[in-house]
């Protein structure tokens, strides 16, 4: 098995919107297409916050992470928000969404952030095991107002 873990590309976007579709299905989330062809065109503008990388497993994508960083009111320098992670069923089990958070570990490092962090939803188990063998959830519990 050949794990590579990289910067989404403008070429990737056919294999995005894939992936991306199958994360919303998991989720059971329709959103409008100007919403994904918006996110899409945030990953690559270059100019906003958001980033992603792309798992990709024998010359196919099976995988992304979807972060951006802010300022925190806690620490000296930058938090990264890890906010998508997804890995397609069939590449699940082989250490990809692993791998995707160790990249992305490696790169706050390297960045100098203070720290990396995400939510998931408390019935994603298969995630939450994955998730567990980090440092344990800090006790915070997110509140939401959708506007």
């Amino acid at each position: 098995m050949n794990v590579e873990i990289r910067d989404i590309s403008g070429g990737d976007e056919a294999a995005w919107r894939g992936l991306w579709g199958q994360y919303l299905a998991f989720y059971g989330v329709t959103l409008p297409p100007a919403v994904t062809n918006q996110t899409w065109g945030r990953i690559v503008d270059g100019s906003t916050e958001l980033r992603g990388r792309l798992a990709v497993l024998d010359g196919e994508a099976v995988g992304f992470a979807l972060h951006h960083s802010h300022l925190s009111t806690w620490a000296s320098s930058f938090d990264c928000y890890l906010e998508d992670l997804f890995v397609t069923d069939a590449a699940r089990g082989f250490g990809i969404g692993r791998a995707l958070i160790d990249d992305l570990i490696t790169h706050c490092r390297s960045t100098g952030y203070s720290r990396l962090y995400w939510h998931t939803d408390t019935g994603n188990a298969r995630a939450r095991k994955l998730y567990d063998s980090y440092p344990p959830d800090d006790g915070h519990v997110r509140y939401r107002i959708k506007i």
